[in-house]
C-alpha cells in the first residue's frame, strides 16, 4: 500500500475515534442533564429525589443503551439524504419509545413496591410521549454532532489540500530559479571561451556543479539560516566574478546577531543575479554589490545594492527584472502572505535597490 492509502487509513482511524470519543461526550452530558430535570420536576410532584435516584439510573442505563443503538443505526446510515435522515429518526423513536415507556412502568411499581401501582392508559401515554421527546431530541441531536464533525472534517481535508498546494506551489516557484541561473552561468561559460580563457571556463564549470550539488539539497519549503544563505551566495558570486574579475566587487553586512534568523532558501540569488545582469554586466567601470541585513520591528530586511557607474543609465532596468524579481515576490507572498514583500528601485543616490523584507523568526 502507498502512502497515500496509509495516510487515509489513518485520518479514518483518526476520526473514528474523535466520533466515538464525541458521542460518549454528548451522551453524558445529555442524559445526566434529562437525570437532573426529571429529578427535579418529580421532586416538585412530592416524589423525593433520593429514594427515586436507584429507579432513574436503572432507566438511564437503560435508556443509554438505546440511545447508542440509535447512534449506530443513524451513524450507518449517515450518507442518506436528510429527508430519509428525519423519518429515520422519526421511526427509530417510535420503535424505541415504547419499550422506554415499559420498563419506566416496571420501575415505577418496583418503586412503590409493596403498594401495587395504578396502571392508567393516561400515564402509560404520558410516559410515552416523553420517552419519545428524549429519544428525538437525542437523535436529532446526534444527527447535528455528525454533520458538525463531518464539516470539521471537511475544513481539516481542505486545510491539508490548501497546504499540499501552497508546497507544491513554493517548489515550483523555487525550481523555476534554477534554469535561470543555469541559463546566466552557460552564457558567461560560452562568453569565457569565446575571449580564449578555458581554464577561466573550466573552473566555473567545476565550482558551478558544486553549487548546484549544494542547492539542490536543500527543500525549497523550508527555511535556512541566513548565515547559511550567506554562504550560498557567496558560492554563487564565486562564479560570476569568474567572469567579472575585473568588475565584479561585493561586500557584505550582516549582524552576528542575524545570522540565526531564518530565510527561504536561495531568496537572495534573483536580487544578486538581477544586480549582476544589470549592473555589472552593462557597466564598464567597477562595481560593488553590496548585501545587507537589518531586523527593524520584528521584522527581517534584505537589501542587495549594486553602483551604478557614471557612464551607466539604468533608468529602464526596472521593465527588465524578469522573472527572478516576480519569483522572489511570489514565494514571499506563498509563504508570508502580506507580511512579505519585495521591491526594486532606484534609491536616489545613483544606485539600485532590491529589498526583500519578512517577519523577523530565528532558529
Amino acid at each position: 500500500m502507498d502512502a497515500d492509502g496509509h495516510s487515509a487509513l489513518h485520518d479514518n482511524a483518526d476520526s473514528r475515534i474523535e466520533l466515538r470519543r464525541m458521542t460518549w461526550q454528548l451522551g453524558a452530558v445529555y442524559w445526566f442533564s434529562v437525570f437532573l430535570i426529571t429529578s427535579l420536576l418529580w421532586h416538585f410532584v412530592g416524589v423525593d429525589a433520593w429514594t427515586s435516584a436507584p429507579a432513574k439510573l436503572v432507566w438511564i442505563g437503560a435508556s443509554v443503551a438505546i440511545t447508542f443503538a440509535i447512534s449506530a443505526l443513524l451513524l450507518r446510515w449517515r450518507d442518506v439524504p436528510f429527508l430519509h435522515k428525519a423519518i429515520l429518526c422519526f421511526a427509530l423513536t417510535l420503535l424505541c419509545a415504547p419499550f422506554s415507556a415499559s420498563i419506566d412502568f416496571l420501575l415505577a411499581s418496583w418503586y412503590l413496591w409493596p403498594q401495587k401501582p395504578s396502571f392508567a392508559p393516561r400515564d402509560f401515554v404520558y410516559s410515552l410521549i416523553e420517552n419519545s421527546s428524549f429519544f428525538f431530541g437525542w437523535a436529532c441531536l446526534y444527527v447535528a454532532m455528525l454533520y458538525s464533525h463531518e464539516v470539521r472534517q471537511q475544513e481539516r481535508r481542505l486545510a491539508a489540500i490548501r497546504e499540499e498546494a501552497l508546497a507544491a506551489q513554493m517548489r515550483a516557484l523555487r525550481y523555476q530559479i534554477n534554469p535561470h541561473f543555469l541559463f546566466n552561468t552557460f552564457n558567461s561559460v560560452a562568453a569565457l571561451i569565446e575571449e580564449g580563457m578555458p581554464n577561466e571556463a573550466k573552473r566555473m564549470v567545476v565550482v558551478l556543479s558544486e553549487f548546484l550539488r549544494t542547492t539542490l539539497t536543500l527543500d525549497p519549503f523550508s527555511d535556512v539560516r541566513l548565515d547559511r544563505e550567506i554562504a550560498l551566495q557567496q558560492d554563487y558570486l564565486a562564479i560570476e566574478r569568474e567572469r567579472f574579475s575585473d568588475r565584479l566587487n561585493f561586500a557584505f553586512d550582516i549582524p552576528a546577531e542575524l545570522s540565526r534568523a531564518l530565510v527561504p532558501s536561495l531568496i537572495l540569488q534573483p536580487l544578486i543575479e538581477n544586480a549582476i545582469k544589470h549592473g555589472v554586466g552593462q557597466a564598464r567601470a567597477p562595481i560593488v554589490v553590496r548585501i545587507d541585513a537589518r531586523a527593524v520591528e520584528q521584522r527581517l530586511i534584505l537589501t542587495v545594492v549594486n553602483d551604478v557607474a557614471p557612464d551607466h543609465d539604468m533608468t529602464d532596468t526596472s521593465s527588465s527584472t524578469g522573472i527572478g524579481l516576480a519569483n522572489v515576490s511570489d514565494r514571499l507572498s506563498a509563504r508570508f502572505g502580506n507580511r512579505g514583500r519585495c521591491t526594486a528601485g532606484h534609491d536616489g543616490k545613483g544606485a539600485w535597490e532590491a529589498r526583500i523584507e519578512m517577519p523577523l523568526r530565528y532558529e
